[in-house]
């Protein structure tokens, strides 16, 4: 895959991304696993990797930095995303009674210092928010993230599931450009066509990456009456195109302009995924789907 800018202010990132959301603690023999997802990735062009503190119950970070210092590849070579600001209670986080958000200076500035030694890495390619938390100091936050970019220990900042009123009242208080938000967007789930995001995105010169393009297997597998619909006319037009319905589902991410963000674990869908960009997707048939999407025909 051809590396591509993430923004105007952004970094060369792969235009497929593999994030580790899906992870957990049920995954069998996690190393090992993420030798071969790793592995697999590079093999298909994708070097971007996106991570955050709570992933795989606050586990990932460190899997992946002992999988990196054994392998061959250098970290140079690779773009990590980490993020902090969704705090979720586990059995090892004694301290932590419920969900919540948190952006304060001493919760950013102790994530990025964790991510950075289970990551084994002198530096965070991008660093991004997960919400907004209402109850932080947004100048205070901001002070720290500009910070973090002045030391080197950050090179981008981004956020994740920001609305458009809340991208713009963080960028309000930044002085430096937010390269990125990731927003969910698939098929089954096409809000932030509708809510401005997409559009804001678009305007402020990022390309969106979206989670879940797959919509977390319903694409394939989802038995509720809107997957079933939008699922016929990915096997109509997958026909034309000679390929795996999956694909197709994620060459319309790609036709908008947006950046799959790949969550699954199974190595056959990360193909299906990466082959999305071999599709030149018809005009007409992106909107046949999207038309689908909303229940149209």
């Amino acid at each position: 895959m051809e590396k591509i800018y993430l923004s105007d202010s952004g970094p060369k990132v792969s235009p497929a991304i593999y994030g580790f959301y899906r992870w957990t603690k049920e995954i069998k023999d996690p190393v090992k696993k993420m030798e071969k997802i790793i592995g697999l990735c590079l093999e298909l062009g994708i070097n971007t990797f996106d991570h955050a503190d709570i992933y795989g119950d606050y586990q990932c970070e460190e899997i992946f930095g002992k999988v990196m210092a054994q392998k061959s590849f250098k970290r140079e070579d690779l773009v990590l995303f980490t993020k902090c600001g969704l705090v979720l209670p586990t059995r090892d986080q004694k301290d932590i009674r419920v969900k919540h958000y948190n952006t304060s200076r001493a919760h950013i500035l102790k994530s990025v210092e964790n991510s950075l030694r289970k990551l084994k890495t002198d530096y965070i390619d991008i660093f991004l928010l997960d919400h907004l938390d209402p109850l932080s100091d947004l100048e205070e936050t901001a002070i720290t993230l500009k910070q973090l970019q002045d030391s080197g220990k950050v090179k981008n900042i981004g956020v994740v599931n920001f609305s458009v009123f809340q991208h713009q009242l963080l960028a309000s208080y930044l002085r430096v450009p937010i390269v990125t938000n990731h927003i969910e967007m698939n098929l089954l789930n096409t809000s932030a066509l509708d809510n401005g995001q997409l559009d804001y995105i678009k305007q402020r010169y990022m390309r969106p990456l979206a989670s879940s393009p797959l919509a977390n297997g319903a694409i394939a597998n989802g038995k509720d009456k809107q997957s079933m619909k939008v699922r016929k006319h990915l096997k109509k037009i997958a026909k034309k195109y000679d390929a795996d319905i999956e694909s197709i589902a994620v060459a319309w991410l790609v036709k908008l302009g947006a950046l799959p963000l790949i969550g699954t674990v199974n190595e056959q869908r990360i193909k299906n995924i990466a082959a999305a960009f071999k599709i030149d997707m018809d005009h007409q048939d992106w909107y046949e789907l999207y038309a689908a999407s909303r229940g149209k025909v």
